[in-house]
Parts: structure tokens; sequence; C-alpha cells
């Protein structure tokens, strides 16, 4: 694992994309191509994490090149957890678990924050449930999804909605 860098961008965006939309992200169980089509993530957003004083992302890189990442960014006493993607065909063998840990270890460590927080949308049971497993609790507090700004994906359902999952880290350095 390591800290991703600005030569990273395109490699970022083509993993995320893969994981998340369209019929490769099928191979996975994180896929949202029921849900959402067009596209996850771009350039210039990622370009924004990359750059950001508080934010950054760590990737995870193997034998096929990027196999995963994740974005964190430093929100006073909490750090917020997104951009989440492993490569379909690597999901369930614990390159997430990985990636989620180091992420928490990372965020404790260098903003001392006390907890983690997401949001995912509130259809993805499975997948909210797999958080779960990992620590984290639902909080009950929803956000609407964005419907007309289709840089977020075009949605396939009127119902769609986050839900934000929080979870205690410990205590501050």
């Amino acid at each position: 694992m390591r800290r991703a860098a600005l030569d990273d961008v395109d490699d970022l965006v083509a993993l995320i994309e893969l994981a998340y939309r369209g019929e490769c992200s099928r191979v996975g169980w994180t896929t949202e191509a029921d849900l959402l089509l067009g596209t996850r993530t771009n350039a210039a957003a990622v370009r924004e994490v990359l750059s950001g004083e508080s934010s950054l992302m760590l990737v995870a890189d193997g034998a096929e090149g990027l196999v995963g990442c994740c974005q964190l960014e430093h929100r006073g006493e909490t750090a917020y957890f997104g951009m989440f993607a492993v490569r379909p065909g690597l999901q369930g063998q614990g390159v997430g678990r990985t990636i989620m840990a180091r992420a928490e270890e990372t965020a404790v460590a260098r903003w001392g924050v006390t907890a983690m927080e997401m949001t995912v949308l509130r259809q993805r049971d499975e997948l909210i449930a797999w958080y779960v497993r990992r620590g984290y609790r639902r909080t009950g507090e929803l956000s609407p999804f964005p419907y007309g700004q289709d840089e977020f994906g075009i949605p396939q359902r009127d119902d769609l909605v986050f839900e934000k999952l929080v979870k205690e880290l410990g205590s501050p350095r």
C-alpha cells in the first residue's frame, strides 16, 4: 500500500469505474450497475482529492497494476472514507479488508481522528452488511442522492438515498 500520486489519476479512474459501473463490474459484488449508469468519478475529481490539503488516496498495487484504492479526508475529529474500490476479480479475497484497515490506521496516525465515517447508498444492503461486520454502525442519518447531476451517475431508480455509517477508532493521539 502507498499514497497515490498524480501519475496514478488515470489508473485510479479506470479502477473505480471497473469496480462500480458497467458490465465488467458484475464480476465482483460491489457493482452499482443496476442502480446507476454513467460514470462514478472522473480525473478532475481524483486530482482534487490528491491535491487537497486535508485529503489523500491510498492505493494497493498488484501484478495487474492498481488492485484497490480509497480516499481519506480529514474532517475535524473524523475522517471521511470514500472512493473505495477493489478490482472486481479480486473482491472477496481480503484486499478490501486490508485497504480499510490501513485507511483507519492512516487516519488515526496522520490526523489523530477518533472516528471514520462514510456514506453508502441505502439500497446496497449487502455492502452495508459488510461494513457493519467491519465495525461500522448505521446512523440512520440520510442524505438525498443528487438527482439531475449526471456526474454522480444516472439513476435507474427514484428512491436512491445515502446513509451515513460511522466507526469509532479509539482515542486521539
